[in-house]
């Protein structure tokens, strides 16, 4: 059975939470505490971070890595597209979202800020806000990031708009197709079963 070591209210471990709940599949969540790690955390992950996957003698950590795995080990539902063409612009966005978006959630979640943290933080956020209101136009004609199919994108991209009342971003009036799309995306009964108690008190 594989075995998901996840943090409480880690946006990283959400994402992975989201895919096996979607994947309808056996698996056993065992919550860590961000603040107090046990050592074999550092063991498998020689970053000390979560989430960490683990099946057998196979030990992955890295969100996208694990929700890829998780994917082709049970491919239904398929959450990656099946075109390599596609599937090759799809991990491009995964890695656009971590270098333009997600780098600025970690400034937002870290234990150890630093003395400009006040300063950081507002940059963060409105860094996040202007790059969300870019993807907007994505969803006046579309389901979900790649069209009408659901897809590791979505997914990618969950635990950030969840978090933008937490986080402190208001988005602006023309990011209404965002908002709406985001609440497709909660309302999926997958997405629901993943929250923790901690992630549903995040949203007013």
């Amino acid at each position: 059975m594989m075995v998901l070591y996840s943090g409480t209210t880690c946006p990283f471990s959400q994402r992975c939470r989201f895919v096996l709940f979607e994947k309808g599949m056996d698996f056993e969540i065992r919550d860590v505490d961000l603040y107090n790690k046990p050592e074999d955390i550092s063991i498998m992950n020689p970053y000390g971070q979560v989430p960490i996957l683990v099946e057998r003698d196979l030990i992955l950590y890295e969100s996208n890595i694990i929700n890829e795995y998780i994917d082709e080990r049970f491919p239904h539902p398929q959450l990656m597209p099946a075109d390599p063409v596609m599937r090759a612009r799809a991990r491009l966005f995964l890695f656009n979202f971590e270098r333009e978006l997600f780098i600025h959630v970690q400034q937002l979640e870290r234990r150890d800020q630093p003395k400009d943290a006040a300063k950081l933080m507002e940059k963060a956020r409105q860094q996040i806000r202007d790059r969300l209101t870019q993807l907007t136009p994505i969803f006046i004609k579309n389901k979900y990031m790649l069209g009408e199919e659901f897809s590791m994108l979505d997914v990618a991209i969950a635990p950030l708009l969840w978090r933008l009342d937490h986080y402190g971003i208001e988005m602006p009036k023309s990011a209404a197709p965002l908002l709406r799309y985001a609440e497709r995306i909660f309302s999926r009964p997958a997405y629901i079963e993943a929250l923790t108690p901690s992630e549903k008190v995040m949203r007013r």
